[in-house]
């Protein structure tokens, strides 16, 4: 749901690193496969947890555990490689840390530019066109967190 109407989207996003590997949704576009962290828009009278928990299990058939937010950031189409497609999309992310309850069975409801999901090898990240590409950097192979929380507007 991409909202053009001058409003700030909120979204939550999960970091769920099991077995040195990401979890991470699949994309494809003109440009090849992308991937993203899983998650997704804040429905009205949800916290951001339960928006995370819902939208994880819709995308992946995995049930996580929303913990700490370890990632703010805010994505602003206009400053980055997509502004000729979304200029006016404005979103917040908060990503937390989450972990692994249980599988759920099959995704429900992912979204249309979504192909599944996959666990990347942290090692591998570097490799992977991933958004934010921050996260590259920021996520060790070690999977220890690196870098402030807030991150500004990066892509």
């Amino acid at each position: 749901m991409i909202t053009r109407d001058g409003k700030v989207r909120v979204s939550a996003k999960a970091i769920l690193v099991r077995n040195g590997r990401l979890l991470l949704m699949r994309g494809r576009d003109r440009s090849g496969t992308y991937y993203l962290l899983p998650g997704g828009g804040q429905r009205a009278g949800e916290t951001l947890r339960e928006a995370l928990t819902r939208e994880c299990a819709e995308e992946t058939g995995i049930l996580v555990k929303p913990g700490r937010v370890r990632y703010v950031r805010d994505y602003i189409a206009r400053n980055h490689e997509f502004a000729e497609w979304d200029r006016d999309f404005h979103q917040v992310e908060v990503m937390f840390v989450c972990s692994f309850v249980r599988r759920l069975g099959r995704p429900r409801s992912p979204d249309r530019s979504q192909t599944g999901f996959s666990w990347l090898p942290l090692a591998g990240l570097g490799k992977a066109r991933l958004y934010p590409a921050a996260l590259k950097e920021l996520l060790s192979e070690e999977g220890k967190m690196r870098g402030p929380v807030y991150l500004g507007d990066v892509n």
